[in-house]
């Protein structure tokens, strides 16, 4: 015989009678629930965020090796045709690019210097720049 059945009902009966005495007011036991739901996801949504940091940073890598060798040959055709060539310093997209990274790159260095979790406006800022 099992008292599984009866000790699901017997937990209904006290939930319901203490939602009845406790109408209008905030649950606690359904605040206990949630607290518990939120400790529970909240590892695994920041282990997400990581995996997502980790992709941009391998995104971010491939698209600079990437962009680099574009411009790279675009200035040897550029070369080879007799093109004036544009400098880095009057190439704002270049020099924007360039910009962006080296940000993006102080900032990994930062965060790889610490053995603690960022904190929260940290983590916020990490997870505005992903988007």
């Amino acid at each position: 015989m099992t008292f599984r059945p009866l000790l699901q009902f017997v937990q209904q009966k006290l939930e319901a009678e203490f939602k009845g005495s406790q109408a209008g007011q905030v649950d606690p036991f359904k605040l206990q629930q949630r607290i518990e739901r939120i400790q529970h996801e909240l590892p695994l949504v920041e282990d997400e965020c990581r995996k997502l940091i980790a992709a941009k940073q391998v995104l971010i890598d491939k698209t600079k090796k990437t962009l680099v060798a574009n411009r790279a040959t675009i200035s040897q055709l550029q070369e080879h045709v007799g093109v004036t060539l544009c400098s880095n310093e009057y190439d704002v997209a270049y020099s924007s690019f360039m910009k962006v990274l080296t940000e993006w790159n102080d900032r990994q260095l930062q965060s790889d210097d610490r053995d603690y979790y960022p904190a929260d406006e940290d983590f916020q800022k990490l997870l505005s720049s992903i988007v």
